[in-house]
């Protein structure tokens, strides 16, 4: 009787508050992971800031272009290119952050058409690519290992597909333009969870390079992001123009 009930108590605690225990626990994630899991993150809060203030400095000196990417390109790629040592740590997060500065200089021009139309859009966007790299890094974290890593060879031929979508847009216009957006944020949004199961699966195996890590969340957040204000930018002109239009009828 003592281990029915026993059973029956257990069953309880883990159907009435086994996901609150599983965000409290993180069993499958040893100590010396959750401590790199909080350096990467903190490292990524780091370069979103970096990336903020490049933008702010495209509104104010107009210095976002192809130099600032090509720029990025080249620090990520010198980033890449250096051992992942105690000698290289700081070389290697200032790279980061000026990869990140340059970064967000770039995407400047689209922030700053942003918000000559409505503010509240650009607002409105990090705080939803926020949320949704919080639930789903989270769900990756919560999740038992490797459970989303087979998502990597799937994600992998959509990133092919979307390649070619951008081309056909690049050709054709406007429908597959808007299919490319909606297809390439669920393409990102897969590479939320299964960047953040791999770089766990990762620091099990010893690889504890947070800066590289922090880099391939970085991208992911900012591709996001970019999707993301792209598309309510397209539907807050179209809104615009339709209310033109009953103007003029009227």
């Amino acid at each position: 009787m003592e281990s029915l009930f026993g059973g029956l108590r257990r069953r309880r605690t883990t159907t009435a508050g086994g996901g609150f225990d599983s965000l409290k626990r993180l069993g499958h994630i040893s100590p010396a992971v959750q401590s790199h899991l909080k350096h990467v993150y903190l490292t990524l809060c780091s370069a979103l800031a970096f990336s903020a203030l490049g933008a702010y400095l495209h509104i104010v000196l107009n210095i976002g272009g192809t130099l600032t990417t090509v720029g990025c390109l080249a620090a990520i790629a010198f980033l890449i290119s250096l051992p992942a040592s105690q000698d290289q740590e700081r070389n290697r997060f200032a790279l980061l952050m000026s990869a990140a500065l340059l970064q967000g200089a770039s995407v400047g021009p689209l922030v700053d058409l942003v918000l000559h139309l409505d503010p509240r859009i650009l607002v409105t966007a990090f705080v939803g690519t926020a949320i949704a790299f919080g639930c789903f890094s989270a769900a990756a974290i919560i999740a038992k290992r490797r459970e989303y890593l087979y998502l990597g060879g799937l994600l992998s031929s959509a990133l092919s597909i979307l390649l070619w979508l951008q081309f056909a847009a690049a050709i054709f216009g406007h429908y597959y333009f808007t299919f490319e957006l909606y297809f390439g944020l669920l393409v990102f949004l897969g590479y939320m969870v299964f960047d953040t199961q791999e770089i766990i699966e990762r620091a099990h195996h010893g690889d504890m390079d947070y800066i590289k890590h922090a880099l391939t969340l970085f991208t992911d957040f900012v591709a996001v992001l970019v999707r993301v204000l792209v598309i309510m930018l397209k539907n807050a002109q179209e809104k615009s123009e339709e209310e033109k239009k009953r103007k003029k009828r009227y």
